[in-house]
């Protein structure tokens, strides 16, 4: 049996049955056994025999928190779409470059063109810039395949470069993500394909742990994402939303009528959208890494979210076109600056809820008993200062399942 107490630290659980905004425990203890925490408190409170014969990790007086949770991000992916960044930065929207056959097909284009192991070798890259930061556990998504073979292999690539790096994994198909230039005039055809066909294959094979969908004007109609998020019910699959990021089109409350596990981006959200979603317990995702690269000016409805009491997750949005981003402390700081949430919101947005909208917060996004012995630890004086600070590289150690990671 593993055993190991990690000691001379303090901890930010994110457990709201503590008291104060970090659940916070000063000079803290936590006993892992296989994989799991099993005791977590003051070390003065541990019994003395508690944690005879286990290994000791001595932590220097540091800050410790739950190994971060990027619950949002399109890693898996082959190209370069730098100069859509440069277009952006003259002044051609991103609809626009959309439009003119650049945006998410460009990507797809190449996507198809690599190879499996080519799309593994750069999707793990990736999720060890994102483990460098901190992170712990990381949903990706499909979407820049559009057909059987390129969803399937986008999935196994995310399969294989999570378990190559060691990190905890939800893969979420995301097959009405653009309308490939094939079905240009059969849009019809392409969504039936998706619903009734390839999410089906693929969930048969043990690819699929949620079903997601772009829902706008640039993506999929109201009706059009309905199709596919029945599919996924149907099949027993949770579902999530790319919902009202760049208009209102109802998209938060059709994810909350089928009880979505999370309804991302929100730029556009109306209050009716907001009670729904807050009725429904659907996570509210928010991604400053695209409203910042896409200098959006409409901000979320922060003050309805909170006011609903609707629980607010943050992630980097990693994907090549709208959010290049590889930090989740600068996603926790972008989130402060630009959204106004607390340091210890972004905290919270970055290991509670982000499990909530995974639907792992069972597994991880708390130190507490009983969850995963997933944890970050860092050399501030203060659980703020990882909001704070532009440009933190990340923690000094990453732990998962109670054994610490290499990135």
């Amino acid at each position: 049996m593993s055993r190991t107490l990690f000691h001379a630290c303090h901890a930010a659980t994110l457990d709201p049955a503590r008291p104060g905004v970090w659940g916070a425990i000063e000079h803290a203890c936590v006993l892992a056994e296989n994989g799991r925490i099993v005791w977590i408190g003051s070390e003065a409170d541990l019994p003395a025999d508690r944690a005879d014969g286990a290994a000791r990790m001595d932590l220097n007086g540091r800050w410790i928190t739950p190994a971060l949770v990027d619950c949002h991000t399109h890693l898996v992916f082959a190209g370069d779409r730098s100069g859509e960044f440069e277009q952006r930065l003259s002044g051609v929207s991103y609809e626009a470059i959309a439009r003119a056959g650049g945006g998410i097909n460009a990507t797809v284009a190449a996507t198809r063109a690599a190879s499996l192991e080519t799309l593994v070798e750069m999707a793990e890259a990736r999720i060890r810039l994102l483990m460098r930061s901190g992170v712990g556990t990381v949903e990706i998504k499909s979407g820049y395949g559009l057909d059987l073979d390129t969803e399937r292999a986008m999935l196994l690539a995310a399969g294989e470069a999570a378990r190559r790096a060691g990190v905890r994994l939800r893969r979420t198909f995301l097959g009405l993500h653009a309308l490939p230039p094939e079905y240009a005039d059969r849009r019809a055809d392409y969504v039936r394909l998706m619903a009734d066909e390839v999410l089906p294959a693929l969930h048969g094979e043990g690819l699929v742990n949620a079903v997601d969908a772009f829902c706008e004007t640039i993506g999929f109609t109201r009706q059009e994402t309905n199709i596919m998020l029945e599919a996924a019910i149907a099949l027993g699959l949770p579902v999530r939303l790319h919902a009202e990021q760049l208009s209102d089109q109802g998209g938060a409350a059709l994810a909350a009528g089928h009880r979505a596990l999370s309804a991302d981006h929100l730029e556009h959200l109306s209050e009716s959208g907001a009670r729904a979603m807050a009725e429904a317990g659907t996570v509210a995702v928010l991604l400053p890494g695209a409203f910042y690269a896409l200098k959006e000016t409409k901000l979320p409805p922060m003050d309805v979210l909170r006011d609903l009491n609707i629980p607010i997750a943050i992630a980097t949005d990693l994907n090549p076109g709208s959010s290049p981003l590889v930090s989740a402390p600068l996603a926790m700081n972008m989130a402060c600056t630009l959204f106004g949430l607390t340091p210890a919101d972004a905290l919270a947005g970055m290991t509670r809820h982000g499990a909530k909208a995974m639907g792992v917060e069972g597994e991880t996004g708390m130190l507490r008993a009983g969850l995963a012995a997933d944890i970050a630890v860092w050399d501030v004086p203060a659980p703020a200062a990882i909001a704070y600070w532009i440009g933190l590289p990340g923690p000094q150690r990453l732990i998962l399942a109670g054994e610490e990671v290499q990135p």
